[in-house]
């Protein structure tokens, strides 16, 4: 049991930048992550990302949406820049096998999520095949949002 875990761990591939980029955009991915978040999203080349996504894997699915630019290579990381955030979220991307990597927060390993590819044909929007909720946002809520806390 032991070996198997050990050999699991040695087979996955770090990817730069450059790689990791190639290998995800322009596909669709599920995901599940550490806490419990799930869903599935496609991956833009200009760094969009459209998908379904449970928080922490309870309450209701949301479609979301990020606009270009949100993914992308800055120096020698692969990077989020998401409005609302206070920091913008670099990640260490590792293959674990040619349709699957692991994503996680840069010097944060327990913090991750696994995505494995869910299509390999690229669609133009996955939203016509998708069902359609109000769209979740990322910001942090308001004072009156949170019924005035």
């Amino acid at each position: 049991m032991t070996g198997l875990v050990m050999a699991g761990a040695t087979a996955a591939e770090p990817l730069n930048p450059d790689a990791a980029r190639h290998f995800i955009a322009g596909k669709m991915f599920a995901f599940n992550c550490f806490e419990g978040t799930r869903g599935a999203g496609y991956i833009h080349d200009d760094g969009s990302v459209e998908g379904h996504i449970q928080i922490r894997g309870a309450g209701q699915e949301r479609f979301v949406t990020l606009p270009p630019g949100t993914l992308k290579i800055k120096g020698q990381s692969y990077c989020a820049t998401v409005r609302g955030l206070p920091i913008e979220p670099c990640f260490k991307v590792d293959q674990t096998n040619a349709r699957s990597f692991r994503g996680s927060v840069s010097g944060m390993s327990f913090a991750y999520c696994d995505f494995t590819r869910h299509n390999t044909r690229p669609a133009p929007s996955v939203r016509t095949s998708w069902r359609v909720s109000k769209p979740l946002s990322i910001a942090a809520p308001t004072v009156a949002e949170n019924g005035g806390e």
